[in-house]
Parts: C-alpha cells; structure tokens; sequence
C-alpha cells in the first residue's frame, strides 16, 4: 500500500522547504539568518571534504543531546534515509546495504509503519535502527507543550513495538529539519538523541530526481569525516547508485557506522 497523488505531493512539499531553508544559508553570511533563528536546520559547504558550516551554535546543541555529525578525526560516514511513504525502492536499498555490511538509519513516520510492517521488521532484523520520525511529520516547532510533543512521539514507538515487539530506539529526526531549543529539550526530556545531518542532496522530487553524475557530483566530494548522510529511501536514484556510491568511498578510506556510536 502506498501514498495516493496527493500525500505524495504533499510530502514533496514539505521537502522542498528544506532545500529553500539550505539555499538561504548558501546565500548568507556566516551569522545565524532569519530563517535559521525561526528553526531551519542549515549547511553551507565551503570546502570539498571538510564539514559544512552549521548556523546553529554547535554546543546548544550538545547540550540538548543533538548531534549533526560524528567525530571529524576518522574517515566514518553515518548513513541515514527518511521515508514517509514507500516508494519500491526500499527493498532494493536494503539488498546493497546487507551486500556490503553497512547498517544504517530508517526514519519513518506512522504512515509508512502502518502499511509497511514487513519491510520496517526486515530493517529491525537486519540490524538497522529505525528512529522516529514523528506519528504525522508536521511542523513540530508549532507544537510548543510537552504533551502534543509527547504523543507525536509516543504514538509512533507504540506503532514501532506493535509491529516488531521491541523498543523503538531513541533517535530523533525533525520533519522537515525544523525545529526550536524547546523541542530539542524535550526530546532529550523524553530520552531521545535528535539527529540532523551534515550532508545531503535534492533527492525527494519523485518527477524531477537527479541524474546519476548530479547525486556523485553533490555525495562524493561533499563527503567529510564523520558526515551524517541524509538521503531519502523514496528516491529511484539513490537505489540506482547506492552500490557504486559505497564502493566509492570505501575506495576514498570511509567506513561506516551507526548512531549509537555517536
């Protein structure tokens, strides 16, 4: 079972809001923007290789148990896919990560729980960690009392333990990547680590993907030491790519890890 036309378009939507958030940062100076300030999760890349420049001071993050990358002293990359919906990749996806020992994380939403228990349980089995993603994937920085926070949250680990009878690890991905000092307080209140990203690429739009040379052209030397990778499981390209794309930085020194070594 599968979104209809007008949850995907919807879903798309909310997507692009985060690439109009990462072109106002490219564009800005290095002082926290407007929209920054509003919640918008940011990068701007300067140099090939090296971490993005975040518009979030990077110690309020650590002191509300967020994280956006690992540490940059080793070559080690931490893959990460969002999924509201699926797409028939997924399956695909997975066979290229169990093909090369990587494990990685699913962020799912209720949606996709809901109509996909066999391939969330193929994830849990398979040593991935699922995280939550939120029951409904709104904006969470309208939500500014613990207990609409609390059930946004709840809701998705009761889905998470009804299909796979264990626990729902405690990572938490923003939709959208908004989000404000009050929900990064009470994720780590609820137990959670919320997890950004410190690369990424426009993969979402289902009618408008990237060719194979734009996603190697934004993924490669984009790629820095301890780089938490987002990428979206609905893309057709990066279930095209994702065996060459591991070969290649494999071949560039990386290997990789899992959240909770962060």
């Amino acid at each position: 079972m599968r979104f209809n036309n007008q949850a995907r378009q919807r879903f798309a939507a909310l997507c692009m809001a985060v690439t109009i958030a990462m072109a106002a940062v490219l564009t800005a100076s290095p002082r926290v923007s407007a929209r920054a300030a509003a919640g918008d999760w940011g990068l701007n890349f300067r140099e090939n290789g090296k971490p993005p420049v975040i518009d979030v001071n990077a110690e309020l993050l650590a002191s509300h148990n967020a994280v956006y990358m690992g540490g940059a002293s080793q070559k080690r990359l931490y893959l990460t896919f969002d999924a509201g919906y699926e797409n028939g990749h997924t399956a695909s996806i997975l066979d290229t990560l169990k093909s090369h020992g990587v494990t990685a994380a699913f962020f799912l939403v209720g949606h996709y729980i809901k109509t996909e228990p066999e391939l969330v349980r193929r994830m849990h089995g398979e040593g991935h960690i699922v995280g939550n993603h939120t029951l409904r994937h709104p904006d969470m920085t309208k939500i500014t009392d613990m207990t609409a926070f609390k059930g946004e949250i709840e809701a998705l680990e009761s889905l998470y333990k009804a299909t796979t009878g264990t626990d729902m690890p405690k990572f938490y991905r923003p939709p959208q990547g908004r989000f404000s000092e009050g929900n990064l307080k009470m994720a780590k209140e609820l137990g959670y680590k919320t997890v950004f990203w410190s690369l990424a690429y426009k993969d979402w739009e289902n009618d408008n993907q990237p060719t194979r040379e734009q996603a190697f052209s934004k993924l490669l030397p984009r790629a820095h030491p301890g780089a938490i990778v987002l990428l979206h499981s609905t893309a057709k390209i990066n279930a095209e790519i994702l065996d060459e794309l591991l070969q290649r930085w494999k071949s560039e020194g990386y290997t990789f890890g899992t959240l909770d070594e962060l």
